[in-house]
């Protein structure tokens, strides 16, 4: 074998490696991400419209898809080696100049958000094309082919960056449409062809850890929310009822997510025989939804809790019951995709979310937030009477509730 070929290889996570658990320096890495979403969530708290939850959502996209695509390829390169250690501590400084310019991202920080998230898509990409050479082909090919597509999204992202504001919106949405169209699209390039997923030879067990962690990290900013927002208010019995709500919410998100659906997530992909498909849904897109719903109740919490009887309006019962609505649908894709069935609980939840949307108009927010959690409350109480119809056996709930 060639020294090239032995130094590159050297990089690879070796086969069987701990069933390719997390390392600390993947854990060291997602730590700029809990910087990011508290930043995120302070953002769209600021100024409760519509406008600004669009703007919310470009941002959240954003963290999503560069956090994503690095677990795509720690999935394949070693942490432990000291190569994929730098690189990971660059996209962290990177990561970190991305946030802090999550308050002004649409104002005189642009430049900076979009420059730092540049380079941390195309840097990593690039990256694993060196990585790869001489080692897994196809693979190499691939990263080719996302290179060409992040350098296509990225001229989008500097053009947002020095436009105006409305210009701007509308440049990065088309940034994001193509960075997120581009894996459906097999990251097509006219005369290097197509990715295929047969070649996305991936650890589920990995991937389905690294997407829980995320959503570990995106719950454990809720808590610090509502803990932050509840020790600047003045103790009222709405304010102490409110906090106890917020915290049953980020309990009975935890519940049911961890509690059934990321173990069956991670046995199906374990199981199957063309993981690289299966992981791009599943991992890819399915856990955006559950994403934006946390963040969202997350946000809803910090509203709620210092200003409990404001009156309604469509704004505040988009973020408050969008939540729940948008948690509750990605369950409900990653369910449906895990098991083939569309979980009754789910289904039942997600109607009650929806009938509470239009009163949440005209009615004080924090009925509108007890809404959104009856919702998920009704949910995990509906899979636990399933687990406790079949002791010692959770797999088996969503055979039991139609799932």
């Amino acid at each position: 074998m060639a020294q090239g070929r032995d130094s590159s290889l050297h990089w690879l996570r070796e086969e069987g490696q701990q069933d390719k658990q997390v390392g600390f320096p993947e854990l060291f890495f997602d730590l700029i991400f809990v910087f990011a979403l508290i930043q995120l969530s302070h953002f769209i708290v600021e100024d409760f419209s519509f406008n600004r939850l669009l703007e919310g959502g470009i941002v959240a996209l954003a963290l999503w898809w560069v956090w994503n695509h690095t677990a795509w390829v720690t999935n394949w390169l070693d942490p432990a080696r000291m190569p994929i250690r730098a690189m990971l501590f660059g996209l962290m400084f990177f990561g970190l100049l991305m946030s802090s310019a999550i308050p002004e991202a649409f104002g005189d920080t642009a430049p900076m958000f979009a420059g730092a998230y540049i380079a941390m898509q195309l840097g990593r990409s690039l990256f694993a094309i060196y990585a790869f050479r001489n080692v897994l082909p196809a693979v190499r090919r691939n990263f080719v082919r996302v290179s060409l597509w992040f350098c296509l999204s990225s001229l989008f992202w500097l053009w947002g960056a020095f436009s105006g504001e409305e210009t701007r919106v509308i440049a990065w949405l088309v940034a994001l449409g193509i960075e997120y169209a581009a894996p459906e699209l097999r990251f097509f390039v006219p005369g290097l062809g197509r990715s295929h997923a047969s070649d996305w030879d991936i650890s589920g067990e990995h991937m389905s850890e690294r997407c829980a962690l995320f959503v570990m990290i995106c719950l454990g900013e809720s808590i610090l929310a509502i803990g932050r927002s509840f020790a600047e208010e003045d103790l009222t019995l709405l304010v102490v009822a409110t906090f106890v709500g917020a915290f049953l919410a980020s309990v009975t998100m935890w519940w049911i997510y961890f509690h059934f659906g990321q173990a069956k997530v991670r046995h199906e992909i374990e199981e199957t025989d063309a993981p690289g498909e299966v992981a791009l849904h599943v991992f890819t897109y399915a856990h955006m939804p559950v994403v934006a719903g946390i963040i969202l109740v997350a946000v809803s919490a910090e509203h709620l809790l210092a200003h409990p009887a404001e009156a309604g309006d469509a704004a505040r019962a988009a973020v408050i019951l969008g939540g729940p609505i948008l948690f509750l649908g990605g369950n409900l894709l990653l369910k449906r995709m895990s098991t083939g069935r569309l979980p009754r609980s789910h289904l039942a939840g997600l109607a009650l979310a929806l009938v509470a949307f239009p009163p949440a108009f005209f009615v004080s927010t924090h009925w509108t937030g007890l809404a959104g959690l009856a919702a998920l409350l009704l949910v995990a109480s509906w899979e636990y009477r399933g687990l406790q119809r079949t002791p010692h056996a959770s797999g088996e709930v969503g055979e039991l509730e139609g799932e």
